[in-house]
């Protein structure tokens, strides 16, 4: 054997032992003991729930529209010889005030006559009565038997009156055309659009312009199946003399919020196929006047978001809307400090608020703060609005320096059972 190999069969040697020894102490040495700590209790936010008899309320949006609108036009052709000063967009005007006036010369011309004929079916008339009458006398004193009605010129008769009622009639027809050439709206109310001007001749049916009522504003409101329930109204609702549920309109008109009270008198006749929900429609009465008072009207075609007052809830529990957990959960802190997973019945919730009717009981203190990975008993710290810990529903915190000690009195331990062996042997 050479030089070489026996100086590295030594260095083998070596590592062997080396290893043989280390493997030794370790499996004789003294073994650490694991200890499992109790995992610290989980900070959340809690706040107190509430019982309180509620009046729910339904949030909708809508557009108000004015309750009667129309398209001006007139009944006789001519050319426009007047134009009312307030027929402009946006103008006021009266019920039965002239906004359009038509040249009415011809017309004029037409009731005269008119006139003309009804005088001469009038003397006609007087004529045919008079030979009638005259005839008749003479069968009176010289005819024997009964006269016939050719021999009492009753045809003619008949026929001088129909002549004198088509006379009238016409003279009825030229002066309704004559009154037409004047051109008013049925109702009080505002000028949408305008569509003809002074000089221009138009024709029966041409459009002057759009206007619309200003008694009453009507503004519909989506409402599902469930803010119906909340409402308590069927779904073929019409108040009839009753005044209707109230609901509130709102709005931000230059930046002033502005408010209008109103009341919802009936629901549509049909859901909606396309959206599944069916509108409910609001009234708001004098929208620029009574109902503007201390504010702006409540204007055609303004967007308005609406709260509608529904039925009322007893012994109902209000939450913050930061409870739910999914569609029918809450986490309440049970006193000591331990997580209770509860199922509540929610009856409506907005973005602030949660209103239940069981599951919870007053005085409960809910979690409102995320809790990642809840589970029912984990340990939790409570804490109020500003912070500070709740004492009563927290759980107790163990120190550092009693889970050291507790190591420590564990490996005395062990070592005095060792000492004691090895005495004993």
């Amino acid at each position: 054997m050479g030089p070489l190999v026996a100086r590295i069969v030594v260095i083998v040697i070596v590592i062997v032992a080396f290893g043989v020894v280390v493997s030794a102490i370790m499996s004789t040495g003294p073994q650490p003991e694991r200890s499992n700590p109790t995992p610290r209790p989980i900070a959340v936010f809690v706040e107190e729930a509430q019982r309180e008899t509620i009046a729910l309320t339904v949030r909708s949006q809508g557009q108000a529209r004015p309750r009667t609108q129309i398209s001006l036009v007139p009944q006789v052709s001519g050319r426009i010889t007047y134009v009312n000063p307030d027929f402009i967009e946006g103008g006021f005007f009266e019920a039965g005030e002239t906004l359009v006036r038509i040249e009415d010369a011809d017309y004029r011309l037409a009731v005269t006559r008119a006139e003309a004929q009804v005088a001469q079916a009038t003397q006609a008339l007087a004529r045919e009565q008079a030979e009638s009458d005259l005839a008749r006398s003479e069968w009176e004193e010289l005819g024997e038997g009964e006269a016939s009605s050719l021999t009492l010129r009753e045809p003619q008769l008949a026929e001088a009156r129909a002549q004198l009622a088509a006379a009238r009639a016409t003279l009825q027809d030229a002066r309704l055309d004559l009154q037409r050439t004047r051109v008013s709206a049925p109702f009080t109310g505002r000028v949408r659009s305008k569509a003809a001007d002074l000089g221009q001749f138009v024709n029966a049916g041409t459009p002057l312009g759009e206007v619309f009522s200003t008694d009453t504003v009507l503004v519909r409101l989506p409402l599902t199946d469930f803010e119906l329930g909340i409402l308590g109204i069927p779904v073929a609702y019409s108040a009839g003399d009753e005044p209707g549920i109230p609901v509130t309109l709102n709005a931000t008109l230059a930046g002033q919020a502005q408010t209008w009270m109103g009341r919802i008198t009936r629901t549509d006749s049909a859901i909606d196929p396309q959206t599944r929900v069916l509108y409910a429609i609001a009234e708001v009465d004098d929208p620029y006047g009574a109902a503007a008072e201390g504010g702006a009207p409540l204007a055609v075609g303004l967007f308005v978001n609406a709260e509608i007052e529904g039925r009322e809830v007893e012994n109902a529990y209000i939450l913050p809307r930061a409870a739910l957990r999914g569609e029918d959960s809450v986490y309440v802190a049970e006193p000591g400090g331990r997580l209770s997973i509860r199922t509540v019945d929610v009856v409506t919730s907005s973005t602030e608020r949660l209103v239940v009717s069981s599951g919870v009981s007053a005085g409960d203190m809910v979690v409102v703060s995320p809790v990642r990975g809840a589970s029912d008993g984990m340990r939790i710290q409570s804490l109020d609005e500003a912070g500070e810990v709740l004492a009563a529903y927290s759980a107790t915190i163990e120190a550092p320096e009693e889970a050291e000690e507790g190591m420590a009195e564990t490996e005395t331990g062990d070592a005095e059972a060792e000492t004691t062996g090895a005495n004993a042997g």
